[in-house]
């Protein structure tokens, strides 16, 4: 049985991933879904970018056989930094609407100024963490959601820790790497550009994508599609 580690972006935790594990393991696959230091209940903020890097390697390095991990959001680039302390556990990489960095950068590099000021404002009065902004939410991550979704998935998110926005990655090791990769691309994303998740996947290089009408929380929002988009991924 191919297993699936699922690993969450900012704000998120491993509970996001509840429908889509049960859909997984539904059509015959052992799923686990990781929470970052930081963003499980309880945890403190106090977290280190490399806290994030050691916690995904770990857990890569514990698996029996080779595993397929899926990266959703501003998980893209710590797995960047993490595969390759694993990389003999790792059977492919599945992207999904991710931030994928250039050596040397960080998120923030690619974010508004207005945008990232207001964040690093708000983590200064929140210990270092970044507050979930519901009107963020509603207008630029879930906008497909109906109320009762939107609700549940604003229960679910958490305060998110500052460094896995401002950290710049070291993606030689990555950009080494010869492990299968593909994009299971949310085409009704809203936040960002449109198509800029997809070019920064390209610069990896050619390989496959996998397109699902949904949202950049599609994985919530519309776990059925996203599921179906993601088995694909799979097999390919």
């Amino acid at each position: 049985m191919r297993k699936i580690v699922l690993i969450h972006g900012a704000w998120h935790n491993g509970r996001c991933w509840n429908e889509v594990s049960r859909l997984l393991k539904k059509a015959g696959y052992e799923v686990e879904a990781l929470t970052l230091p930081g963003n499980g209940e309880g945890d403190s903020k106090n977290v280190s970018y490399e806290d994030y890097v050691n916690y995904i390697a770990k857990s890569l390095n514990a698996q029996k056989n080779k595993v397929i991990v899926v990266a959703h959001s501003s998980a893209g680039h710590i797995v960047q930094m993490a595969v390759p302390k694993a990389k003999g556990k790792v059977e492919k990489i599945i992207f999904n609407n991710e931030w994928i960095l250039p050596d040397g950068k960080s998120q923030f590099d690619f974010v508004p100024e207005e945008i990232k000021s207001n964040m690093r404002e708000q983590a200064k009065k929140g210990n270092g963490a970044i507050p979930i902004d519901p009107g963020f939410v509603r207008g630029m991550l879930a906008t497909q959601a109906d109320d009762e979704q939107f609700n549940k998935l604003m229960d679910i998110l958490v305060t998110q820790p500052l460094v896995i926005m401002e950290t710049p990655v070291d993606a030689k090791a990555f950009n080494e790497l010869s492990i299968p990769m593909v994009l299971l691309y949310c085409t009704r994303d809203m936040s960002v550009p449109p198509g800029a998740f997809l070019e920064m996947f390209k610069s990896l290089g050619d390989y496959p994508v996998v397109e699902v009408e949904c949202d950049h929380e599609g994985l919530f929002t519309n776990p059925e599609a996203y599921t179906n988009g993601l088995v694909k991924c799979i097999e390919i």
